[in-house]
């Protein structure tokens, strides 16, 4: 039987270790680029999404957005009551709740995109073109093939 070590893993050569890294410099860069906004990324992909698909419900936009649907909620509660958003019952299910943005939302995403931009940008400047085309090809093929395993599939995986 193989020994397995116990010591002597270097976790800065492990994915997920690198990953995580990566996430938090993500979310660390977003934020600073943020600056007065108070816009998280999480909030920002909701404002995002619900302003390109005016009425989504609420199970959708987590499944979209691949959060579960507790955490999806509170998004939601704290856009809502910056007034960015609003939840309607749906006609179709009184059960679901449609979202829309706000004016101040809609102004808000406005606000937020260039922000988002900037973020993506700096996240990948250590990379040439052709890199940054490899990398996110790569980076898009592991969130595919992997998305079943997440504790919050996304719906939208391979778009």
């Amino acid at each position: 039987m193989k020994k397995i070590p116990t010591t002597s893993i270097d976790i800065d050569q492990q994915p997920g270790h690198a990953i995580r890294r990566l996430h938090q410099i993500s979310v660390g860069i977003f934020l600073q680029e943020a600056g007065d906004l108070g816009v998280t990324p999480v909030q920002y992909a909701v404002l995002q999404t619900v302003g390109n698909q005016p009425g989504i419900d609420q199970r959708t936009l987590a499944r979209n957005i691949a959060l579960d649907a507790s955490n999806t909620g509170g998004v939601v509660d704290r856009l809502e009551a910056r007034g960015w958003l609003e939840r309607k019952t749906s006609p179709e299910d009184r059960r679901a709740r449609q979202l829309t943005l706000t004016l101040a939302g809609e102004q808000a995403l406005r606000d937020a995109i260039p922000v988002m931009l900037r973020a993506q940008e700096h996240i990948l400047a250590p990379l040439n073109e052709d890199q940054r085309s490899t990398f996110m090809a790569l980076l898009q093929l592991l969130v595919t093939q992997n998305n079943e395993l997440s504790r919050a599939p996304s719906d939208a995986t391979g778009r």
